[in-house]
């Protein structure tokens, strides 16, 4: 039997949090290098990402990571959130210099819905990486937040554009038309539905489920299999959580997040009911003013147009991206207000505004289309 002492949990504690202080003076200090090689990149014209370098950076963490007895998996899930956030670091350091904005200012974000929507939760992942400090406001809907920020009374607006298991969202796309806001970035939020209620009820004892309409048709195949439930649309998932808490009916449920969950005090009944499990939103983050992105940035372009009324135009139109070496990364159509049978065409494509090629190539598709509008560049977070 050993004679060493065994230490009480009180001395257990106390390291563990002198470890947790060394690791965040690491980070900090880490972060330290970040800022100067952003600097480097502004001077160097290099690029943010290298794809090479942050997949040899995993590889030798796991490998650090085993010959450390630390899961590998764990260890390089964690280093792949410290180099996205280094990235988004450095991408706001150099769209900042670029575009003078102040970095200490209050910066005022509208999205649609209530504390523990996912438009929320885009807000806080979009701007996790700014020193500013952040002002999420949530509002009834998406033409409200598109309003609030082309009058000045917002900084930014986040909207949902599309979804992997619902598709596009239109009425995003057609306020995009309408009011002159600009693109300045995008987000991508993993979408997790979750069946929430007062208690921890029995699936038979639930009567009606509220949620968003497009959670609802996220969540149809589970849906189905709630005998004698009705379904009911609601303003925000959030918003829907939000009134089974008030209502206080052990017969209701809602269709929300988990975060969503814990902030209203409500039961996870089930998780991951969506019919696609890996389910995704993205976002566009829009502004009264567009951004100028530097080359060494990975950069998307988005603009509407429509084709001008006669045979080929459309195609024609595509050929010419295609012609410029300019990858299509989307491609939406819709009808075109006042004018039946006629349609807008919304196309996003990897390139940015500054270059001579993206200039010469909406040049010529001004030829072959009735309407051009630009809705800007920003920074890719998907190809």
């Amino acid at each position: 039997m050993s004679m060493s002492k065994k230490r009480d949990l009180k001395s257990i504690r106390e390291e563990l949090d002198r470890i947790d202080q060394s690791l965040l003076r690491a980070l900090s200090d880490r972060h330290q290098l970040i800022q100067e090689t952003a600097a480097f990149k502004k001077d160097s014209k290099e690029a943010v990402r290298h794809p090479d370098r942050e997949h040899e950076i995993l590889n030798r963490i796991g490998h650090m990571a085993r010959s450390n007895g630390v899961d590998r998996y764990f260890a390089m899930s964690l280093f792949r959130q410290i180099i996205d956030y280094s990235v988004r670091f450095q991408t706001d350091y150099l769209i900042d210099l670029e575009n003078a904005r102040n970095r200490e200012t209050l910066l005022k974000v509208g999205y649609q819905g209530t504390d523990g929507a996912y438009s929320q939760q885009a807000v806080f992942s979009h701007f996790s990486a700014k020193p500013n400090e952040i002002a999420s406001i949530g509002f009834e809907t998406f033409r409200e937040v598109v309003e609030a920020v082309d009058s000045g009374e917002l900084d930014y607006g986040m909207l949902p554009i599309e979804n992997t298991t619902a598709g596009s969202i239109n009425d995003t796309y057609d306020l995009l038309h309408k009011h002159s806001v600009f693109i300045v970035g995008e987000e991508v939020v993993r979408v997790n539905h979750c069946l929430v209620a007062m208690r921890d009820v029995p699936l038979g004892n639930i009567k009606r489920v509220f949620s968003h309409p497009q959670a609802i048709a996220q969540c149809s195949e589970y849906l189905s299999r709630l005998h004698h439930t009705k379904v009911e649309t609601f303003l925000d998932t959030a918003m829907a959580a939000k009134k089974v808490l008030e209502d206080a009916d052990l017969s209701q449920a809602a269709i929300a997040s988990e975060r969503a969950a814990e902030l209203y005090g409500l039961k996870i009944i089930a998780r991951n009911i969506a019919n696609q499990k890996n389910n995704f939103t993205r976002f566009v983050v829009i502004s009264r003013n567009e951004i100028s992105c530097d080359s060494n940035i990975t950069t998307k372009t988005s603009i509407i147009m429509s084709a001008a009324h006669r045979k080929g135009a459309l195609a024609h139109c595509l050929n010419i991206l295609q012609n410029y070496d300019l990858n299509l990364t989307k491609l939406e159509s819709r009808p075109q207000p006042g004018t039946p049978w006629e349609y807008l065409f919304y196309i996003d494509f990897e390139g940015n505004l500054a270059s001579p090629q993206v200039q010469e190539a909406l040049e010529k598709l001004k030829e072959f289309s009735g309407m051009l509008k630009v809705l800007g560049s920003y920074p890719s977070r998907i190809s």
